[in-house]
């Protein structure tokens, strides 16, 4: 059997991939592998979940794992899973978990695993917790009478959070409109407390969720919604989360989109000049857009790439002592913040942005210009998804077209991790002819590799 753990935790179907027996599994083993360092008789776990219908049901078997092996659950009910990376550290629990599918349909859930510092799980902490499951190691002996764990409700968590989220920026936000999209999520009420209470005239859409409408045609992955309503309603911004509010994309004044590359460009300019933006650097994964490594190079900030993921991001944040870095998707991380991407955090700090320097969202956003992009997946047979690179006439065209490119443009040919596909993907000025270049390499590496 393979991993149960994927790049953000266990994700599936709930009630049928993600059943309660797993959740209740999960629950025992990550308390037995959390808390095993802890001096406390009875540690103590933190969970939160979004708003989806299946969270009641995980939750409730999560919590009976815990408590068999004799934790405390610290219950916060619907908050963000940044909210949980924060809250952990707040309440000094032993461990935290989300139960979550982030930007993913209402069928599907998950449960993230955070550590007692607010961090996601490492690669060898989330094997320990697989031995237990996939390869059967015991359980051991199970305390009995008052030995045994019990659920505790959190009343205080959202406004703890939102009062978190509110400290990391110093401007006030009035006189400002701004329209939130809160994916009928986690977002739903923290995300409105904290602008309204910062001054903001704050304007909600997808904030009554109802167990079912989580992500449906709103919030980050649809920002189309959000960019209708900003225009109709004359705002000044815009900001849409996902699911669980680890990530947001903006919205300009005049409805257009600020991605994560953008937002990224946004707050290093400022982190730089208060003097904050330590080793002048940004994180970025390799799928960022080359107008955003041309806006960074034009600002004199350095950045670094890494493999698609916001966990890679971190890690490199972490090694080498950066304090900003994300994804284009919204996934932002500031880590003087918050040890994980927060999308609260994220919109609160470009909304202060724009109060702080009194221009446009549009003009703070017009620093940087994104280059037409072509994605094309090629598939191919999966044994052979990962030899492109060591094909001499596949790595011979794809020379001469980064020779054309002259620094105008580039290619990354990527192997998808998950299914038989090798993902072709050019950047460059003229979207036609890079359309071509990107079926041309397809058709190459279709015609050795499938």
């Amino acid at each position: 059997m393979g991993r149960l753990f994927g790049t953000d935790g266990v994700r599936g179907i709930a009630n049928k991939e993600l059943t309660c027996e797993l959740a209740f599994k999960l629950g025992q083993a990550g308390a037995l592998v959390l808390t095993k360092h802890t001096n406390n008789a009875h540690p103590k776990i933190l969970v939160g979940k979004d708003t989806r219908i299946s969270g009641d049901m995980l939750e409730a078997s999560l919590i009976a794992g815990f408590c068999s092996v004799g934790a405390i659950s610290l219950c916060v009910g619907q908050i963000p899973t940044p909210a949980v990376a924060y809250l952990v550290r707040h309440y000094k629990a032993d461990a935290g978990v989300v139960i979550s599918a982030s930007h993913n349909s209402v069928e599907y859930n998950g449960i993230k695993f955070f550590s007692n510092d607010g961090y996601k799980l490492s690669d060898e902490l989330e094997n320990e917790i697989e031995e237990y499951i996939l390869d059967k190691k015991p359980i051991g002996e199970l305390p009995e009478g008052c030995d045994i764990g019990r659920k505790r409700i959190l009343e205080t968590g959202m406004r703890d959070y939102t009062h978190f989220a509110k400290e990391c920026i110093t401007e006030r936000l009035d006189g400002l409109k701004i329209a939130l999209d809160c994916a009928n999520g986690a977002s739903f009420e923290c995300a409105k407390l904290a602008f309204k209470e910062l001054g903001a005239e704050t304007l909600l859409i997808n904030n009554v969720p109802d167990g079912t409408n989580i992500n449906k045609n709103c919030g980050s992955t649809h920002i189309e919604g959000l960019q209708k309503f900003v225009k109709d309603n004359k705002c000044d911004m815009g900001f849409a989360f996902d699911g669980d509010a680890d990530r947001c994309l903006a919205v300009d004044e005049n409805g257009n989109l600020v991605d994560g590359d953008k937002i990224l460009v946004i707050c290093a300019q400022g982190l730089k000049e208060e003097g904050k933006l330590k080793n002048n650097t940004v994180v970025a994964t390799v799928m960022s857009n080359l107008g955003f490594f041309k806006a960074l190079d034009k600002l004199g900030i350095n950045y670094e790439q890494t493999t698609v993921g916001d966990r890679y991001v971190l890690q490199n944040m972490l090694e080498n002592g950066h304090v900003i870095g994300g994804e284009q998707s919204g996934h932002v991380i500031l880590l003087d913040n918050n040890t994980t991407g927060d999308g609260l955090v994220t919109a609160l700090t470009v909304a202060a942005r724009v109060a702080k320097t009194k221009e446009k969202l549009s003009s703070l956003a017009s620093v940087v210009t994104i280059l037409p992009q072509v994605l094309v997946n090629v598939k191919v047979k999966n044994e052979h998804k990962n030899t492109y690179s060591t094909d001499s006439v596949i790595t011979e065209e794809i020379a001469k077209l980064e020779k054309k490119f002259d620094g105008a443009g580039r290619i990354l040919i990527r192997p998808s991790g998950t299914e038989p596909l090798i993902r072709v993907m050019i950047e460059g000025e003229n979207y036609d002819e890079i359309k071509n270049d990107a079926e041309k390499i397809a058709d190459i590496i279709k015609n050795r590799l499938s």
